[in-house]
């Protein structure tokens, strides 16, 4: 197991009923006719809030020693698990 899929684990496992409720409302959204806009962006701000925390523990390290090219990476492997299990989450905030 991956570092980045460490992180993206125990941050799934410490807040499970913030993502349980965030589950609700990302498979209630339909990106088509944005129905379900505000029940997203509502618990979404909770979610982006908890993946940027968790973002900022995984490669906070590395970017400020030798390995600071491998941190941007290391985020995008971070931010692809999250894209795997909620793809509407970029829908977060649009209006």
């Amino acid at each position: 197991m991956t570092k980045s899929q460490e992180y993206y684990q125990d941050m799934i496992d410490r807040n499970k009923a913030v993502f349980e409720a965030f589950r609700v409302a990302h498979d209630a959204y339909d990106p088509k006719t944005h129905a379900g806009q505000k029940e997203l962006d509502e618990t979404g701000e909770d979610v982006l809030n908890l993946i940027r925390r968790f973002e900022n523990i995984l490669c906070g390290y590395s970017e400020t020693s030798r390995y600071g090219k491998y941190s941007n990476k290391t985020a995008e492997t971070f931010w692809g698990y999250i894209r795997k299990d909620f793809p509407h989450i970029d829908f977060i905030g649009m209006r």
